[in-house]
């Protein structure tokens, strides 16, 4: 198989997308030949069998105005000269998150008989979403809450960790009652619901240090700042210390090193973060019903709920050195479920089928 992707970035370092590295990685253990579209790219080490070509963004990431609409024209003009240069490199196409990529080039595909696979994992979607759907032959979501999720033509795949990575490391030390929050900071993510529940622990006489490791995108800048003010006060007790983000090659340590990890992103996506901090043995407290058959009830929060993620974090904090222990290696044993290699092995298998079938219906 001679595979094209189509994705936002490829950067090792990027501490929001820097695990799609090693999905490449893997994908191109199954491949022929892999030749790799992205709108940025950063530093990367893929096999020899792995081309990657950039649209130019990490250029003109400070460019304003007509240059920066300039700029913006430029990439249109690199993707088509890209994917009609590479069409002999490639049969299949796989666009992740990005539908616009199966919006611009899906006709183009069709024509010249490529197979379009998508994977968006978001839970709102619009008529542009079900466009894309229709182009595509197949399309990939991990939850069962996306947006995408409704078509015949999904399949719901595993999360994809590297689950040698990610494990408990023994030589770390886990402080007690230490709390993460790990991620990019928008309202999506609802970080505003984490610090108003870690307020209320507060105020209950619960003793606690949560660390915030993420950045904002520039939408989100001026939420990342109200979420700052708001915890300014449990920030001057030592009990909230914001954190820039962090690459990937970072985060098992960091994971090792804390006792509980909470995700407040509501339903519709399936944060990668969540099986993360599961494959390290933390216990991982989420509002997001795409875990339910995984977490027991007391780790799953009302989303958007303050009291009652405080409720949760307060009960998973009390529990017993024995039963955290054993939660633990339950959390452990379902992370693997979701590991890289799984989601290479099932997506090839995938792709191989639509090769030798026609298109799907929604």
């Amino acid at each position: 198989m001679k595979l094209l992707i189509l994705t936002q970035k490829v950067d090792m370092n990027d501490d929001v997308l820097g695990f799609f590295h090693g999905w490449v990685a893997e994908f191109a253990k199954h491949c022929e030949q892999v030749t790799v579209i992205a709108l940025g790219v950063g530093e990367y080490d893929l096999p020899k069998n792995v081309r990657v070509f950039s649209l130019g963004k990490e250029k003109d990431a400070d460019l304003r105005g007509i240059r920066r609409g300039l700029a913006r024209t430029m990439y249109f003009v690199r993707f088509y000269r890209y994917i009609w240069r590479e069409r002999e490199n490639y049969d299949t196409v796989f666009v992740h998150m990005n539908q616009e990529y199966v919006l611009l080039g899906g006709i183009f595909w069709k024509i010249l008989g490529k197979k379009i696979t998508l994977w968006r994992n978001h839970y709102v979607g619009s008529l542009l979403t079900r466009i894309a759907v229709l182009l595509c032959n197949h399309v990939f979501c991990t939850s069962k809450y996306s947006y995408t999720a409704r078509f015949k033509k999904t399949s719901i795949m595993p999360v994809g960790i590297d689950t040698d990575i990610f494990k408990r490391d023994a030589s770390v030390e886990r402080k007690n009652n230490s709390i993460l929050f790990l991620g990019r900071i928008s309202p999506v993510k609802n970080v505003d619901t984490f610090i108003e529940a870690l307020k209320i622990l507060d105020s209950s006489g619960v003793v606690f240090v949560a660390d915030i490791y993420g950045d904002a995108a520039d939408k989100d800048t001026e939420y990342y700042k109200k979420v700052r003010e708001s915890a300014a006060f449990l920030g001057k007790k030592g009990m909230v210390v914001f954190h820039p983000g962090v690459p990937p090659r970072e985060t098992p340590r960091i994971y090792n090193q804390h006792e509980l990890f909470v995700n407040a992103t509501q339903r519709g996506s399936f944060d990668k973060t969540i099986l993360e901090a599961m494959a390290c043995e933390c216990l991982v407290v989420a509002s997001n019903e795409s875990v339910k058959n995984m977490f027991p009830e007391q780790f799953l929060p009302k989303e958007r709920n303050v009291a009652d993620l405080a409720k949760r974090l307060r009960g998973v904090m009390s529990l017993l050195e024995h039963e955290k222990e054993e939660y633990r290696k339950n959390f452990r044993h379902h992370a693997v479920e979701h590991n890289l290699t799984h989601l290479a092995d099932t997506l090839s298998e995938i792709l191989a089928t639509l090769k030798k079938h026609v298109n799907c219906n929604m």
